[in-house]
């Protein structure tokens, strides 16, 4: 075959088969196919999309790329996959509290991702967890504790690490056909008997409008059967941060908060909502009833707080050893009003540039710094009171994020009613 007539093929928006599918990831993962025609099949994908089958073929053809984990007993094995927002640390309580239910949860995660935190860059906040394990390593956690959460290795789904950072520099990221291939053969890789997915739109999230959203989450779920994992997705409000804390030890410490029951209400209730969905699909609760009452014994008995540190010491961590906070500044309201509007995204932003995210590859994460936001959509607030907590200890950047941060709360004169924190189930 050639690469080229492949690529016209496409840029034309014709169809391909399952063989000429492969046969450019297979050439492309072993370096006989370039960067550069990689770059315009990405291109054509991106201007002409692709069919369900054409996006299961990729999908596919990137898992069989490299590893799949398999597993020996037979508890089912699930995950969760978010498509990232502010504050979202839900990974963190959920894998323990699935595990406590009786799933296995080998959930492989990753760094952040623009204004988004990184899963693995929060738990690097935590003393001595170690993010890259070996496939080894990361089976026997996962045998004897029933989670582990760790990055990938270079052996899983090579093609997709080598095709999304080819996306990152020729813009050709925010394709559906692409981020599904991507997400799903990551996932797909694990051993899979369930997965559920999270897909946030909003100011704080990578979907912008509700139809985007909608979009990705009918493709996720769509090819993740066609490859034979039970999926359902939920789409979710990202118009405002999750929880109160944004950052990496800040998230850290609100996740142990939610196992332990003191948790804010949105994000125990997306962290329960997922989970009992999860427990169904796996065949472990027989409705969802039932499984809520599960996640939440789990979280009244502490369980779900032993399971988190049991992890965390097989990572190398304690779970227990506080985490270093920069010193707290106060955001004061500019105006009185009800809060109409959050700029989500721009909190995130504001947290990179403290330091707590990166702006290129390679910089150093300050796992001490971050946001803590007090006002939800529809509050009713006062000039001059707190809207948000700073946490730094550089006096300039300090002054700069309280600017940033006050700038995304806009107030109006009538008040508004909050938004439904779960917009969409598909299944």
């Amino acid at each position: 075959m050639n690469v080229a007539h492949l690529i016209a093929k496409k840029r034309d928006g014709r169809t391909l088969s399952d063989v000429e599918i492969t046969f450019l990831i297979d050439g492309y993962s072993r370096g006989h196919v370039p960067d550069y025609q990689m770059s315009a099949f990405a291109m054509a994908i991106y201007f002409q999309g692709m069919t369900l089958e054409e996006t299961t073929h990729l999908t596919r053809a990137m898992l069989d790329s490299g590893d799949r984990l398999t597993w020996s007993n037979g508890k089912p094995k699930v995950d969760k996959h978010s498509s990232g927002g502010i504050g979202d640390k839900v990974s963190l309580p959920l894998a323990p509290l699935l595990a406590v239910c009786g799933v296995d949860v080998p959930m492989i995660s990753g760094r952040g991702l623009g204004a988004t935190g990184g899963t693995l860059d929060k738990l690097e906040s935590i003393a001595g967890y170690r993010c890259n394990l070996s496939l080894d390593e990361f089976r026997n956690v996962v045998h004897w504790t029933g989670c582990s959460i760790c990055g990938a290795t270079e052996n899983l789904v090579p093609a997709d690490r080598m095709l999304y950072a080819l996306r990152d520099v020729t813009a050709t990221v925010p394709s559906v056909p692409l981020i599904t291939a991507s997400i799903l053969s990551k996932k797909i890789a694990e051993g899979l008997d369930a997965l559920i997915l999270d897909v946030k739109w909003g100011s704080g999230a990578f979907m912008k409008t509700l139809d985007q959203a909608q979009t990705l989450a009918k493709s996720l779920v769509a090819v993740a059967k066609q490859l034979g994992v039970k999926t359902q997705a939920l789409i979710t409000d990202m118009n405002q941060p999750l929880g109160r804390m944004i950052g990496n030890g800040v998230e850290v410490d609100e996740s142990v908060d939610i196992l332990q029951g003191n948790g804010p209400a949105d994000a125990t209730e997306l962290t329960i909502e997922l989970g009992s969905r999860l427990l169904v699909l796996a065949g472990i609760a027989v409705d969802r009833t039932h499984a809520v009452l599960r996640l939440q014994q789990a979280i009244a008995d502490g369980t779900g707080w032993e399971k988190f540190a049991e992890m965390v010491r097989e990572h190398g961590g304690d779970a227990t050893a506080p985490r270093r906070r920069g010193k707290k500044s106060v955001v004061p309201a500019d105006e009185s009003g009800f809060v109409e509007s959050i700029d989500a995204e721009r909190i995130g932003l504001t947290v990179i540039e403290l330091g707590g995210g990166r702006r290129t590859l390679g910089d150093p994460i300050d796992h001490s710094v971050g946001i803590e936001f007090l006002v939800r959509l529809g509050d009713k607030i006062d000039q001059g009171q707190p809207v948000a907590h700073v946490f730094c200890d550089k006096n300039d950047l300090t002054e700069l994020a309280v600017q940033l941060v006050s700038i995304s709360v806009r107030t109006g004169k009538r008040p508004i009613a909050s938004p439904p924190l779960i917009v969409e189930e598909i299944d």
